[in-house]
């Protein structure tokens, strides 16, 4: 009520002054309104690969951060040999190694060789070692991830943290600040039934130690020569013509057979890599049977997703003189997906008043499991300004529009 009070007055006062044509003819014009589209979001239709029944376990697609899929327990899980890639990745955090480079040279203390010794009498695997041998970084990395060892794990850990208590401190802040809230560590090997994650931790940390560039260097080799002419071979290493490439396989009784892997899946002329985490499988003949299900349903269900077409419409200007233009997407996107959710989207447009074609005018952002994908909205038509006789003819909205620029 009290502004349509003001806009009177305004108009009395413009016209009394004698400044009602001038005002109306080249002041500023009330703005367009905008309506959001319905647009239906993209729905699955083939859905992710197949996961085993049992166990825990999870796959992430490509470097994005997002699980894609998950089964089985989703409660922490004993991790067995899969805690030594988290005793990697927080040493190296620790004591960063330049690509290429062997890193600091560390001795072999009588502490690390007593720990030897009793994973020896356990039958626990370990690569040996001796008092007073001068390994560097790197080669304790290869024996802790090719060969598994569980003395090199403990070594590096004291030498990274003065201790193996000051280690588990340093590693359980590390899991926090890394966003892995579902796993903790009380050991650097994992013999300990304390030692548990979550099968969604272990899939993106196994994406971590991927794209890590001193662990991609060595996961590779079949074999490799360590001090003292010791070769080993890369436990982890299985079903390679498969196009799997092994991070971790061990076996405990608690954590059963775990396998952190990635794997390559072809789907016409495109290549995706999975990563995945098969926690608490209990034979080889399952874990078997659940890779050659997961990489078949991979290939089969991965699908170049249509996200958005160049022209699309996602907005409608209409102006208080009738004409209307559409906001339409910039450009199209498609993704090569394994969709299991819809892809859902959000409008975010600029007030408008006059504008051409090609303009700016806001922002559509698809929301996918792999991330958002962001598309400009462009002005699809000309939007003129009314012309005199609308202006003239319009008071009310024309002199409200002067006095809202006023107040600015």
């Amino acid at each position: 009520m009290r502004r349509g009070v003001v806009i009177l007055v305004g108009v009395v006062v413009i016209l009394g002054i004698g400044v009602y044509g001038p005002a109306t003819l080249v002041g500023p014009l009330p703005g367009a309104s905008a309506s959001i589209d319905s647009i239906a979001d993209v729905t699955p239709s083939l859905g992710a690969p197949t996961l085993p029944v049992g166990g825990a376990s999870a796959i992430v697609a490509g470097d994005t951060p997002f699980v894609l899929a998950k089964a089985g327990d989703a409660a922490p899980v004993p991790l067995g040999g899969a805690t030594k890639l988290i005793t990697a990745l927080v040493a190296l955090d620790a004591k960063p190694i330049e690509p290429g480079k062997a890193g600091p040279q560390i001795t072999v203390t009588p502490e690390d060789y007593a720990s030897f010794s009793t994973y020896i009498s356990q039958f626990a695997r370990s690569v040996s070692f001796l008092p007073g041998e001068v390994w560097s970084e790197r080669s304790y990395l290869q024996a802790l991830l090719l060969g598994s060892s569980n003395n090199h794990a403990d070594a590096l850990a004291r030498w990274a943290f003065g201790s193996l208590d000051a280690y588990v401190v340093a590693a359980n802040k590390w899991l926090a600040a890394s966003g892995f809230a579902g796993t903790t560590v009380v050991d650097a090997t994992g013999l300990a039934e304390g030692s548990a994650g979550t099968a969604s931790d272990l899939a993106l940390l196994a994406q971590r130690a991927f794209a890590n560039s001193v662990i991609a260097e060595i996961m590779p080799a079949a074999s490799v020569t360590l001090p003292g002419n010791r070769t080993i071979t890369n436990l982890a290493s299985y079903r390679a013509a498969d196009g799997i490439t092994g991070l971790s396989l061990s076996y405990t009784d608690q954590a059963g057979l775990c396998f952190l892997f990635q794997a390559t899946v072809t789907s016409g002329t495109e290549k995706v890599t999975l990563t995945a985490s098969f926690l608490r499988e209990p034979d080889y003949d399952t874990l078997n049977a659940d890779l050659t299900n997961l990489v078949a349903t991979a290939a089969k269900n991965l699908s170049q997703t249509k996200i958005v077409t160049e022209g699309e419409s996602f907005a409608t200007y209409t102006t208080p003189w009738g004409e209307t233009a559409q906001a339409v997407a910039a450009k199209s996107e498609s993704r090569l997906l394994w969709l299991t959710q819809p892809v859902t989207h959000s409008v975010t447009v600029e007030p408008l008043t006059i504008g051409t074609p090609g303009t700016t005018v806001g922002t559509v952002v698809f929301h996918t499991q792999s991330g958002d994908i962001a598309v400009p909205l462009l002005l699809g038509s000309r939007l003129t300004d009314p012309g005199p006789l609308w202006r003239l003819g319009h008071p009310f909205p024309v002199i409200t529009a002067f006095i809202d620029s006023r107040k600015g």
